[in-house]
């Protein structure tokens, strides 16, 4: 057994009691193990998305008639400034990452920690020092920022709240997600198991270290672009501050060329568990391994290239907009062939109906819809029209919520009998799936249809015509968080009293899958040694 392993092993259970270095809360809050630090990741991402859930809410609840509310408008751009702020920086980019990376990443290539276990964990003290300043923030020097998560200037540099310390959040955070790129990216190229060469990898496993050469090669860029904002607000440089000599372009080129690729840390991880799943529940081999492969390389390097087209309207040459808007139509190609490879595995498949399963149908139908609307914004014509209407909100969750969300419930079910010895209770999970995927479209479609009507977005009020889409949007959003609550009310039942489950419960043939359910603390007394591919399904048993 290592020493890593040794220091934090626990009498009473695989990685969740007794007898470490040091005992109880503190035990956990030194610990150097992937999986207790892929739970800590859990619990606190789990806890920020329940806040930025509530603050939607209650802008829902604000939007539900026009006219006077029972917040302000300042009250509202601060509301939806610090839902986007949460759900981007502490929610979306971090999750699949953090949490299934650290936990499952070392077991599906058949290694038993990260390349670097103390940086792991400095990782996770980072994102909680980045966590605490952007809570700080909503309750000094005028109250909370109310910039929108994207802190344009010039209004960020004007505004009387204090965005300086919002923003230095955003860095801090931005460091964690840099350190935990390259882990990954270590762990990956280092630590795999004896015959597990590139190309015999698991999907799910491309996917995060897609991702995480865009952790290491975008993040540094919002990371100076947030320092700038600083340094402007405390010495009056004139970096982006027109009166100053500054430009508010800039700006934008350096935000957009880390949050645009940002969109691909948020959803190629869960691009790649959906690359896991379908075989499994098809019960045969993934449709053109190499071509979902190389996808998630060309999706995180040509989507790399696009920042261009959230500044269709800002006044850059044509010339630039087209070419923004052909390397635009050219990245929906690699994503494209996802979908048609996933639909190509089920076809003639064994298919098999079980809650990650359904939550991986719909994210192919939610992501697919986010990025037919994607086309729509990407084209030059259609943008000048579209641009900064409810229509980018709707896109926008329909990608993210509807792709990493429902990719992050799919891998949470998934991987729960790994995680706790337990099976997740099904029926429960199937009613909290169906009344979430319902809500979800009743909330964000009618967006859509307001964009098109020219609805602006970030306005706390709007006119009487939007009235019946409105509520019919507040509305979808008070079903989809009643379907949230009995999903995690479902999973929080399950880990204490639900059935106990075998160590391989759904057939898979990928290695985490070989360890008794919950994974023990050390993963291997000796590494495995790879002769199928992690599709192989020849002599897979269910419940096994």
């Amino acid at each position: 057994m290592s020493d890593t392993a040794r220091r934090d092993f626990d009498d009473g259970g695989p990685y969740f009691s007794a007898k470490a270095r040091y005992p109880g809360l503190l035990g956990w809050l030194s610990t150097t193990n992937h999986k207790r630090i892929g739970i800590l990741y859990l619990c606190l991402i789990g806890t920020f998305f329940t806040a930025a859930v509530i603050l939607g809410v209650l802008m829902r609840l604000a939007l539900f008639n026009p006219g006077s509310s029972f917040v302000s408008p300042a009250t509202y751009n601060a509301m939806f400034t610090l839902h986007g702020i949460i759900m981007v920086f502490l929610v979306v980019i971090p999750g699949v990452p953090t949490i299934f990376g650290n936990f499952c990443l070392p077991m599906l290539i058949g290694a038993n920690d990260m390349a670097f276990p103390r940086l792991n964990l400095f990782t996770w003290y980072l994102f909680i020092a980045g966590a605490l300043i952007a809570f700080a923030s909503v309750f000094v020097n005028g109250g909370a920022p109310d910039t929108g998560w994207t802190f344009y200037v010039p209004f960020s540099l004007k505004t009387t709240v204090d965005v300086p310390m919002a923003t230095f959040a955003v860095f801090v955070l931005g460091m964690s997600s840099i350190l935990t790129g390259i882990n990954i990216v270590t762990t990956v190229h280092q630590l795999r198991a004896p015959g597990m060469r590139f190309f015999n990898m698991p999907l799910s496993v491309w996917g995060l270290y897609s991702t995480a050469w865009v952790q290491i090669l975008a993040t540094p860029i919002i990371g100076i672009t947030m320092l700038l904002i600083v340094v402007e607000r405390l010495f009056g440089i004139g970096v982006f501050d027109p009166t100053k000599g500054g430009d508010p372009l800039l700006y934008q080129h350096l935000f957009w060329i880390y949050s645009h690729p940002a969109v691909y840390i948020m959803i190629l991880p869960a691009m790649g568990v959906m690359s896991d799943l379908f075989p499994v529940f098809s019960h045969k081999n993934i449709f053109g391994y190499k071509m979902i492969a190389f996808s998630s390389l060309a999706i995180a390097s040509v989507g790399s290239l696009v920042w261009g087209h959230h500044m269709y309207v800002s006044g850059q040459s044509d010339t630039a907009g087209i070419i923004f808007s052909l390397l635009t139509f050219l990245v929906a190609v690699p994503s494209a062939i996802k979908v048609f490879n996933w639909i190509s595995t089920m076809y003639k498949g064994s298919i098999r109906i079980e809650p990650p399963f359904l939550f991986a149908l719909s994210f192919v139908f939610l992501f697919s819809i986010g990025g037919l609307t994607g086309l729509f914004i990407g084209a030059l014509s259609l943008d000048v029209q579209l641009h900064d209407t409810y229509f980018i909100v709707g896109h926008f969750h329909y990608v993210i919520f509807g792709g990493m969300g429902y990719g992050t419930m799919a891998a949470l079910h998934y991987w729960f009998p790994k995680i706790t010895g337990r099976m997740p209770a099904k029926r429960p999970a199937i009613i909290g799936w169906l009344i979430s995927f319902v809500g979800f479209n009743l909330f964000y479609f009618p967006m859509l249809i307001m964009g098109w009507m020219g609805m602006p977005r970030r306005y706390a009020d709007y006119l009487p015509q939007f009235t019946g889409l409105q509520r019919f949007s507040s509305m979808g959003a008070w079903i989809m968080v009643a379907g949230l609550v009995v999903i995690f009310g479902n999973l929080l039942r399950s880990g204490k009293k639900g059935e106990k489950a075998p160590a391989n419960p759904w057939g898979g043939a990928t290695l985490e899958w070989t360890l008794p359910s919950p994974a023990p603390l050390e993963n291997w007394e000796e590494p495995p040694v790879v002769t199928r591919g992690p599709y192989d399904y020849t002599g897979i048993e269910e419940g096994k």
